[in-house]
């Protein structure tokens, strides 16, 4: 079993950046792929970013280039920096881990709150 930490919500005016952090337990770290979704209020939940153990990542078109996802296979960690941030990006955003070694199993966090006024 993982559990999943995350931090470094808050709010932060547009434009302005924040790093998110998600802490997972366990010993098995590697043996997950990792990401982050994120929910706006009112709506469903959506893929942000992901990252593979070796270190391979995916985004959303709408955070390309603003965003970047990585990890630390050594402390388990896994972060989300957050630059240019905008209005749209206000979500509670989680992390989630992805069972490489038994496909479809997955854990998620109890998410962390950002907040971009317009």
């Amino acid at each position: 079993q993982v559990q999943l930490v995350e931090s470094g919500g808050g709010l932060v005016q547009a434009g302005g950046s924040l790093r998110l952090s998600c802490a997972a337990s366990g010993r098995t770290f590697r043996n997950y792929a990792m990401g982050w979704f994120r929910q706006p209020k009112g709506k469903g939940q959506l893929l942000v970013a992901t990252i593979t153990r070796g270190g391979s990542t995916n985004y959303a078109d709408s955070v390309m280039g603003r965003f970047t996802i990585s990890r630390d296979n050594a402390e388990n960690m896994t972060y989300l920096q957050m630059n240019s941030l905008k209005p749209e990006d206000t979500a509670v955003y989680y992390c989630n881990a992805a069972s490489i070694t038994y496909p479809g199993k997955m854990y998620w966090g109890k998410g962390t709150r950002v907040t971009v006024p317009s």
